[in-house]
């Protein structure tokens, strides 16, 4: 290589970036020490700005297209190298390729809950997380304000600046937007719009950054709380105990109807006779499920036709129950009718419960009263052979 070759070699002709990222949001031109060849051409493409940087100043800024670089199309380069006289001669500067699209790949997340008042439920503790999209509107203040002389500026760079501002908004417009709680995933969208909006207004302003869209994917509790709505929301389906006893004892008549000779034909009639016993009791109604005996002993009046109705047996129980279902108080119930609760399967081991008497709750199960109804059972007999 001749001398003029290696001069010639010193001169950049052609100024270009093609990115071959998704995640760059700014790329210094490699010059090292070689000089810019005046005549030379920039190509920028679009989504792209070219900005020229001559010792450490900013000066010339070009939108997409082709140039043929002259002390023409350079005016504030041109003043700041003194080239009155168009003097076109090599010169050195700084190009820095911007991005102007959308980064449309950024995420965002609560790393510890935001506490909000809450009109319905009081304090409440919300996390929170979605995506966003941002774009680069003032190139000249991103370079000065952010990336600086980085060669390679990448949005994962600002991505923890940015989660950072959005959880300090997201706190302030969470507190003061008067949205219940329960409303709030009907109006992520809305939320969102807002909070994009706020950023917008903050970072243009400061970083030449714009945010165009910014969404909110969920809004969740901690799970204690969505614990206690899931047993509120049981609650308002089941309704009522008896009418959940009802439905239990009816489901069991069904299953005992599709499963003929599953068992000896004394066992099966036993067990249809002690079903229909229990859909008696669960379908009665509250007064007809009140048991006479709750009355004080007095002799039975004449029946019609000169008969009588017998008294309670002396010293039967006349307990009046309660129980705990899903943290909810039910009852009272008399004992037949809670027994007949306990063998639909409406009450089960581990439910609290409590009668006059009894110092505390207590699982259904250490009751001595009801012991004897959740004693284990044998398991079926083996087919005959």
């Amino acid at each position: 290589m001749g001398f003029m070759d290696r001069v010639r070699g010193e001169f950049i002709d052609i100024l270009e970036w093609t990115d071959d990222s998704r995640d760059t949001i700014v790329w210094r031109f490699p010059r090292y020490e070689n000089e810019i060849k005046m005549g030379a051409k920039l190509i920028v493409r679009e989504s792209q700005v070219a900005v020229f940087v001559n010792m450490g100043r900013i000066a010339d800024v070009f939108a997409p297209g082709m140039y043929e670089l002259q002390t023409g199309n350079l005016p504030i380069l041109s003043t700041l190298q003194g080239w009155k006289y168009g003097f076109h001669s090599p010169f050195k500067a700084e190009v820095y390729f911007v991005t102007t699209r959308q980064f449309t790949d950024m995420k965002w997340g609560t790393q510890n809950p935001v506490t909000v008042r809450d009109p319905e439920f009081g304090m409440v503790r919300l996390r929170a997380f979605g995506g966003y999209a941002a774009r680069v509107t003032d190139p000249a203040k991103l370079l000065t304000e952010l990336a600086g002389t980085d060669p390679m500026f990448r949005t994962e760079e600002v991505e923890e600046y940015f989660r950072q501002l959005i959880v300090g908004k997201l706190g302030t417009l969470l507190g003061s937007s008067g949205i219940p709680m329960l409303d709030l995933a009907a109006r992520q969208a809305e939320l969102g719009d807002r909070l994009g909006k706020m950023l917008t207004d903050e970072l243009a302003v400061s970083h030449g950054i714009s945010v165009p869209k910014f969404i909110i994917e969920n809004i969740s509790l901690p799970p204690e709380v969505e614990q206690a709505i899931d047993a509120r929301s049981r609650m308002g389906i089941i309704g009522n105990l008896d009418n959940y006893a009802r439905m239990q004892a009816a489901d069991a008549v069904r299953d005992a109807a599709n499963n003929p000779g599953g068992a000896g034909e004394g066992i099966g009639l036993g067990l249809g006779m002690a079903a229909g016993q229990q859909m008696a009791q669960a379908f009665a109604t509250p007064q007809q499920n009140q048991p006479a005996q709750q009355q004080p002993y007095a002799p039975a009046a004449p029946a019609p036709g000169g008969g009588a109705v017998p008294p309670p047996l002396p010293g039967q129980q006349q307990y009046q129950w309660y129980v705990a279902v899903d943290g909810q108080q039910q009852g009272p119930y008399d004992h037949a009718t809670f027994t007949g609760h306990i063998s639909s399967g409406a009450v089960r081991a581990g439910m609290l419960a409590w009668r006059d008497g009894m110092g505390s709750w207590q699982p259904v199960e250490n009751v001595p009263e009801l012991a004897q109804h959740f004693r284990a059972t044998p398991p079926p007999l083996p087919p005959q052979a």
